[in-house]
């Protein structure tokens, strides 16, 4: 049946080349799409996880529930401790400290009020890729009283590096606390949100501002983000004894689980359309090629083949041109795919965010899987109507085509 079919689908050139033509177009389609997507979910996840949250963050146990009310009863005392505890793990790159604050910035003229974070500035650079320096510098570790300010704050408050500012803040026990500061830089991150209120600052100043010696946060940069899952469990299993809870970059992102939700059934919307098109394609060459050979289709039941033996050689045929097809329509997607990805496509920012980016196509197991899946699917469901339509016409009626 095999080699009968293989012979077939090449005897029948031109409705052959019209079906592989719907098929190729349709793989192809499918890879591009589904590896423009997974791009994005890519370029999304890095850029939140170099421009702030890390790969992973630990918390004292309660801190989300409520450590906004009561900051005081919700700090890490032993950081340093814990931080050598967490590096003992293979595939951590690194672990830094942070408290985050509320205070009201003043350049001497007016207030803004700003969310503030005390970080150790050359961990905080290393692993802030996706943050940009639009004027002066990053903040460093010899910048005891430096701060970096968002470009929404330099905006607002008309700040430039150079300049000097007052941070007033509460001390965690409620007394009113201030400390002058030196602008070192203007930065720019992926949210636009975050930069319209963000300063960063030495952890030493913040926790002199504050009136503590601890911290809120341990956020921990890996080598691998695929790793993230694994050693948060590992994580989990070692530091929920002291009271800790650990975070990945996925539960302190929101907008990444939501923008995935939404592409990912853009992206099962436009596969179901593509295999539409597909199966139309294909069932307009596959009804033709069937018509013009019904008269063979008669001699071969007149011989003495069964129907249902008719029907599988239909079945076959297109089976075979569907693997062809994918198979030509992957080789050529990819092919496209490393093209365009060299060439790259420039993006605006999306939603929410400063930043622009370059876009890929991601090449993609799962897309390519599906996408081989789609095409032979396709093909075959176009060839069951006509099937079992030749299969059942009537001998007599069949033989009368060759006529």
């Amino acid at each position: 049946m095999l080699r009968l079919a293989f012979r077939n689908i090449f005897r029948q050139k031109s409705h052959t080349a019209m079906t592989l033509a719907a098929i190729v177009s349709g793989v192809v389609a499918l890879v591009l799409a589904g590896g423009w997507v997974n791009d994005i979910f890519v370029t999304l996840s890095e850029a939140l996880i170099h421009s702030r949250s890390g790969h992973l963050q630990v918390y004292k146990e309660g801190f989300f529930a409520a450590g906004a009310h009561a900051p005081e009863r919700y700090l890490i005392t032993d950081d340093e401790a814990i931080k050598r505890r967490i590096m003992n793990n293979e595939g951590i790159d690194s672990v830094m400290a942070r408290l985050n604050f509320s205070a009201l910035l003043n350049n001497g003229r007016a207030d803004l009020p700003i969310i503030g974070e005390g970080v150790e500035p050359a961990k905080e650079a290393a692993l802030g890729s996706s943050v940009s320096i639009i004027s002066g510098r990053q903040l460093q570790n010899t910048d005891k009283f430096g701060i970096a300010i968002g470009v929404g704050v330099a905006q607002e408050l008309k700040l430039k590096p150079g300049d000097h500012v007052t941070l007033l803040a509460n001390t965690l026990e409620g007394a009113l606390n201030t400390i002058d500061l030196e602008v070192v830089g203007v930065f720019k991150s992926f949210s636009s949100d975050y930069d319209a209120r963000a300063i960063r600052i030495p952890l030493a100043a913040s926790q002199e501002l504050l009136g503590t010696q601890g911290v809120n946060a341990l956020v921990i940069s890996l080598k691998k983000t695929d790793d993230t899952f694994r050693i948060a469990g590992l994580l989990k299993e070692q530091l929920e004894t002291l009271g800790l809870e650990i975070k990945t970059w996925i539960e302190l992102n929101d907008f990444y689980e939501k923008t995935v939700e939404l592409y990912g059934r853009q992206l099962g919307f436009l596969q179901l359309i593509i295999l539409i098109m597909v199966l139309l394609g294909v069932l307009n060459s596959v009804n033709m090629s069937a018509f013009e050979r019904t008269g063979e289709f008669g001699t071969m039941m007149a011989l003495g083949n069964r129907r249902n033996e008719v029907f599988q050689l239909i079945i076959t045929e297109n089976f075979l041109l569907g693997v062809i097809g994918s198979g030509l329509g992957l080789g050529l997607g990819i092919g496209l795919a490393l093209i365009i990805s060299a060439i790259g496509i420039s993006m605006p920012p999306p939603p929410n965010s400063n930043l622009g980016y370059t876009a890929h196509i991601q090449i993609v197991p799962g897309v390519l899987l599906a996408s081989f899946a789609i095409g032979i699917a396709a093909t075959v469901s176009a060839a069951i109507v006509p099937g079992r339509h030749i299969s059942r016409t009537p001998v007599v009626d069949a033989l009368r085509q060759n006529i």
